[in-house]
């Protein structure tokens, strides 16, 4: 079966116009994810889904493929399956262009459990660290069942509690790996608007619950930190600077 990883890089964010070109400790950010990708999946089976030339150009300079998506996509997950009309494979592995410490073991965990899972979607989870905020919007929180079946996902600092005795210890956050079939990005894709608690959280993994799916959540190392505002940057680019030091 042929695993090929997908990662959305769209120009023209809202929040972040040109993020996946930002320069981080001097290398844009989508080849900083192309390449942790190419260790897992090897650099022929990495390919660029973007709406931007700019973008594109880059990646393939640095010898990456790059599939050119409409401008109109809603989401990084129906701009996969828009690509995944052109690369044929039997599973697509999300990884998000703006998360530059993902780690190619934590790829292949996500894929073996979809090797494992056909029926279901797959999506990464960690803890929350004590230098993060659960309450940020920023970070999506991770709701499971003890089956590590997802419950729901939100913006909020869920689970709630009655009592600050009932309170968590700790909460999960959302990584954004993911693996699908075409066929489970195609009914993502069809389903044509984006459902309502998927536009109230903006978070788009919940509009597979509207099709029925079950979402399995596959617990990733920790660490991991996304590059949402260009307040981040520095954060980010601090933690690579300490996992070089780690690799030299």
């Amino acid at each position: 079966m042929r695993s090929v990883v997908m990662i959305p890089a769209r120009y023209g964010s809202s929040r972040y116009p040109g993020k996946p070109l930002v320069p981080l400790l001097g290398k844009p950010m989508i080849l900083w994810v192309a390449e942790l990708s190419a260790r897992a999946v090897a650099k022929e089976n990495v390919y660029v889904a973007t709406e931007d030339r700019r973008i594109a150009e880059v990646v393939e300079k640095a010898g990456f493929q790059a599939v050119m998506t409409t401008d109109d996509a809603m989401t990084g997950t129906d701009r996969l399956a828009q690509s995944a009309e052109h690369v044929d494979a039997d599973l697509y592995i999300n990884v998000q262009g703006d998360e530059p410490l993902a780690d190619p073991a934590d790829i292949l965990k996500v894929r073996d459990a979809k090797l494992d899972h056909m029926n279901e979607v797959i999506n990464a989870f960690s803890w929350v660290s004590d230098l993060e905020d659960p309450h940020s919007v920023n970070i999506p929180k991770v709701i499971t069942t003890e089956r590590e079946e997802l419950v729901y996902m939100s913006r909020l600092a869920l689970p709630g509690f009655k009592s600050e005795q009932c309170a968590p210890k700790r909460y999960k956050k959302q990584v954004c790996i993911y693996a699908f079939t075409r066929e489970e990005l195609t009914a993502f894709r069809n389903f044509g608007r984006k459902s309502k608690l998927e536009y109230s959280e903006d978070i788009e993994i919940l509009r597979f619950m509207e099709l029925g799916k079950t979402i399995r959540m596959v617990e990733t190392k920790p660490g991991s930190l996304a590059v949402d505002v260009p307040e981040d940057v520095a954060k980010v680019e601090a933690a690579l600077r300490k996992i070089g030091k780690v690799l030299a």
